[in-house]
């Protein structure tokens, strides 16, 4: 009797639920996961199912939403507000360091800082280049890319100098910065920015690097100063690396070079790429009049267009901060203001710049 009963409770509950939660349990228990498969045929075979099942219901959502704006449109009602797509930037978790544009904090502290000479054009940035004392073929040849790309920077050749002493000669020659090129299996693998006389001191992981030669249908960058852009340098470090990457580069660009220099920071990590605009004229025909044929003797006019676009130069690569430091080059006694631990990629949409 008591069996009796629970199936009596049991048919009761299943009674009680709505019809359509019943039909989703019966959709989602007959949908097969191709991961469940052991057959790899079977298993191709029901993911593209899937994939085809997907395809179809996204088209038409899609002719819905078409069929719900036209209707808004022909009865002068609003239009239905666009869904936004969930991305890893615009999920991205609250960060109290961000800039507002009414910090007045944040903009003191430009004047005040170690880049405000060089970004309120009082001297012009002079760069040093150097490379690691193991060195290979591909330091200088990525060396020789960046010469094009940042104007007045010289190379000069490490040999068996100690680095704090390359840091007090560039001090006395007047540099404003030091690159430091460092390689690893005859591939750079990052770059040390030292800001002269007083730092800060940037270590940067280098990565996905495509020389100049290496690009195909490249072009050759002029001696013209750049146009810089720097993008989605939001927080408070990210503000500081920027402004790094800014005094890098003369704050005057000669537009009539056509060059642009981009730093772009997506999900903290830095894409540079190096382009030139080319502006190409192209001639479209176009009847004088309508109803009037060519065999009234009036020829079509023909008239220029401008078609601009843009030509990589290169070199192509890619930074991740991993440390900033106070002052100089120091790694006994220097003090850091960011260091980037294992233990603080916590969550995949948590960004430090």
């Amino acid at each position: 009797m008591g069996g009796k009963r629970r199936k009596a409770d049991g048919d009761g509950m299943e009674g009680g639920e709505d019809e359509d939660s019943r039909q989703k349990k019966m959709k989602h228990k007959d949908t097969l996961l191709p991961s469940t498969v052991k057959n790899k045929e079977r298993r191709s075979a029901i993911l593209a199912k899937l994939k085809h099942q997907k395809k179809v219901e996204k088209r038409k959502n899609s002719k819905a939403r078409e069929a719900d704006e036209k209707r808004a449109l022909e009865l002068g009602e609003e239009l239905p507000p666009k869904k936004i797509p969930r991305t890893i930037e615009n999920t991205r978790e609250i960060d109290d360091t961000v800039c507002k544009p009414d910090d007045d904090e944040l903009f003191a502290g430009n004047d005040a800082d170690e880049f405000s000479s060089i970004l309120k054009q009082d001297c012009t940035p002079k760069i040093l280049i150097t490379t690691s004392r193991f060195n290979s073929t591909r330091g200088p040849a990525f060396i020789t890319d960046l010469l094009s790309v940042i104007p007045n920077a010289h190379y000069y050749n490490r040999g068996t100098y100690d680095l704090k002493k390359i840091v007090e000669y560039a001090k006395n020659k007047d540099f404003t910065s030091l690159i430091v090129v460092h390689t690893n299996r005859r591939e750079p693998d990052a770059l040390l920015i030292i800001g002269l006389p007083d730092g800060p001191t940037a270590h940067f992981k280098l990565s996905r690097l495509l020389l100049r030669k290496d690009l195909k249908n490249h072009g050759n960058p002029t001696s013209h100063e750049p146009e810089l852009v720097l993008t989605n340098f939001s927080t408070r470090l990210g503000h500081r690396v920027g402004r790094m990457i800014q005094s890098l580069f003369p704050q005057v660009p000669n537009f009539r070079g056509r060059r642009v220099v981009t730093f772009h920071n997506q999900r903290d990590f830095i894409f540079f790429r190096h382009h030139r605009y080319i502006f190409e004229t192209k001639e479209s025909k176009q009847a004088e009049s309508k109803g009037k044929n060519s065999e009234d003797g009036k020829e079509a006019k023909s008239k220029e267009k401008v078609i601009a676009r843009l030509q990589e130069c290169g070199p192509r690569f890619t930074m991740k901060l991993i440390s900033l430091q106070h002052g100089t080059f120091d790694t006994k006694g220097g003090e850091y203001e960011w260091v980037h631990k294992p233990e603080m990629d916590t969550s995949r949409r948590r960004f430090f710049l």
